[in-house]
């Protein structure tokens, strides 16, 4: 049961409990049917025997009485047989009744003056036996059948079952259907989740929906305000902190430049340290700008219908590349509905990494996946990515094994995460696979491609 889910440990619950008090139902009605047709019978045998008995006792009260004819004349019906010992004879009316459906201990008991009775099964059917003292040497006994009374019971049987069963069945349901609608507020908090993990940090729960939940949804929606507040302030730190820097950064970009075109003045220590203070710098600025673009995604997107493929030879030629790396299918469309400047920059990214970590790009190709979903994706021929490093690599300031091979690698580390970060905007993700022939195959998924 700890290994069901709590729908079905729930459901399962109600079952057996429905089950169980309908069992008990089941035979204590079952007990009481049994008892109160068992005694109603032996109460109606009784005054038939007893009439009988009385009948037979004034038949042989006469002279040279025939006691086949006696026995004869009582009207016992199809369910009675009547038996008569007298002077250790023993008479019936058919030769079917005979001395030994009746035990030696009944014999003994009505022989010597005390009615009885007593339930026996003759011929594997059950009868009903009375045995009433007539006088010291007569003994009359009256066999009841009891085979209808029998039927009953197991009607009576199976249809307690079949009725414990449906209770049962119902009680599943029942189980089914409340926890169904005790688990739908959960439901509700995963689905809220997700799209707040997803970046819509818009999503909230409705604190009407339910009076017992109504703590819950406000302690989850002051959560997430609280998480979009921090979320807020952290990024807000973060342009302000970038846009600061910028400042002096430019300033000592333009006393680098200074520096390294009078490179030629100094001596080889100074030029060596004057270049390695430009190189900085200028690595500088890219975290920089880089860090104002990450501030910048977490904002919503901004779609409108935009020529990707244009925008994609664009980019090629933007980074010196040709324009012949674009490959589009057929049968996708060359206008989708996208944030223009969150897919140039996906696209100056994943070709900016190609060119340090994977010896340079060798396609660029647009497709859809599904009715309504663009995909990017950019190839290049460098020794691929680790299954172990294909989501790391996505993160802030993470850089795959190929960037830590390269001694004058100088990226930022945020590259690719900024390309994670601008298909999340989207509603879409980002991933890497190996490509056909050696390299990396870095992929986006763009929902809603259509303008």
């Amino acid at each position: 049961m700890t290994r069901l889910g709590l729908r079905a440990r729930v459901t399962a619950g109600f079952a057996v409990g429905a089950l169980l008090l309908a069992a008990s139902m089941a035979l204590f009605s079952y007990d009481l049917t049994r008892r109160s047709l068992l005694e109603e019978r032996e109460r109606t045998a009784l005054r038939a025997a007893y009439f009988d008995a009385a009948v037979v006792r004034t038949g042989l009260e006469t002279d040279a009485p025939d006691v086949v004819e006696i026995l004869r004349s009582l009207d016992t019906g199809s369910i009675r047989r009547p038996l008569l010992h007298r002077e250790d004879r023993w008479y019936a009316r058919t030769a079917e009744t005979g001395p030994g459906a009746i035990p030696v201990e009944m014999r003994h008991l009505v022989r010597s003056g005390t009615p009885a009775v007593q339930r026996v099964r003759v011929n594997g059917q059950p009868v009903l036996l009375v045995g009433v003292p007539l006088s010291d040497t007569t003994s009359y006994y009256e066999l009841t059948s009891l085979r209808e009374v029998e039927q009953t019971f197991q009607v009576v049987a199976l249809t307690l079952t079949a009725v414990a069963i449906m209770i049962a069945g119902s009680g599943a349901a029942l189980g089914w259907y409340a926890t169904r609608r005790s688990v739908r507020p959960l439901t509700a908090v995963a689905d809220a989740a997700e799209k707040i993990a997803a970046g819509d940090f818009s999503t909230r729960l409705d604190p009407t929906t339910d009076p017992d939940l109504t703590r819950l949804s406000s302690s989850f929606n002051h959560m997430v305000d609280q998480l979009v507040q921090r979320i807020e302030r952290d990024r807000r730190f973060a342009a302000d902190v970038s846009h600061e820097l910028r400042s002096p950064l430019q300033t000592l970009a333009a006393a680098a430049s200074v520096l390294s075109r009078r490179r030629e003045q100094h001596d080889e220590r100074t030029a060596t340290a004057a270049g390695l203070v430009a190189d900085e710098i200028a690595r500088f600025q890219r975290l920089v700008d880089d860090l104002i673009q990450l501030a910048r995604t977490e904002q919503p997107a901004q779609r409108q219908p935009v020529d990707v493929a244009a925008l994609a030879r664009d980019a090629c030629r933007t980074r010196a590349l040709p324009d012949s790396l674009v490959h589009i299918d057929a049968t996708t469309p060359r206008t989708w509905s996208v944030d223009r400047r969150r897919v140039e920059q996906i696209l100056l990214n994943l070709l900016d990494n190609a060119a340090r970590y994977g010896r340079g790009p060798v396609a660029v190709r647009l497709s859809t996946r599904g009715a309504d979903t663009g995909v990017l994706e950019v190839d290049d021929q460098g020794p691929g990515v680790p299954a172990a490093d294909r989501e790391l690599i996505f993160g802030r300031f993470v850089r795959g094994r190929a960037a830590h091979d390269r001694a004058d690698s100088d990226g930022t580390g945020l590259g690719l995460a900024l390309v994670a970060q601008h298909a999340a905007a989207h509603g879409g993700r980002a991933g890497v696979t190996d490509r056909p022939g050696g390299g990396a195959r870095f992929w986006v998924e763009l929902p809603g491609r259509r303008p």
